[in-house]
């Protein structure tokens, strides 16, 4: 039996310092490090994913920066992309909203891309601004997926990555 094997691109879009690289990296290294390092433009990593016994997907995710305005620039590393990991913080309220922005971007750039909302920092509890019914709301008004994640435990990251494969493969 053959294995089918194909490639998608992904983008990781969300203000600056939601956590991005830090998924990213849980995701694809298994680590996670408390410095912060800002993103400057993009970074290109790359897993593959099991979606059925005959196919897997390699992803090429695309970690692109944070911004406060979401240019120009921007606009042609979301060209060729397939699907968009969209992630707030849930410890600031103002992330939460600021993903319609890329939304509406992707869907300019990327008409048939899909989504999963991801909400970060899970492990702040005590810190949280945003609530999972406000998470769960935005995720239905876009009819995406959503995880509520900790890229410094680990928690619900190789979920969220798998199941954006799968929604992407129409599986």
């Amino acid at each position: 039996m053959n294995n089918l094997s194909i490639q998608r691109k992904i983008c990781i879009l969300g203000d600056f310092s939601v956590g991005k690289t830090s998924l990213v990296r849980q995701y694809v290294e298994g680590i996670f490090d408390d410095q912060y390092l800002s993103t400057i433009g993009v970074k290109v990593s790359r897993r593959i994913v099991d979606v059925s016994d005959e196919k897997k997907v390699t992803l090429i995710i695309w970690d692109v920066a944070g911004s406060e305005e979401f240019n120009g620039k921007h606009t042609s590393y979301l060209q060729g992309s397939s699907a968009a990991l969209l992630v707030c913080d849930l410890t600031r309220s103002v992330t939460l909203p600021t993903l319609r922005k890329y939304v509406q971007r992707m869907r300019e750039v990327e008409p048939a891309a899909v989504f999963v909302v991801i909400a970060n920092k899970s492990d702040l509890a005590d810190q949280f601004e945003v609530t999972l019914g406000e998470v769960k709301s935005f995720a239905n008004e876009i009819q995406s997926p959503c995880f509520v994640t900790s890229a410094k435990t680990g928690e619900h990251v190789e979920e969220a990555f798998t199941q954006l494969a799968l929604v992407m493969e129409g599986i």
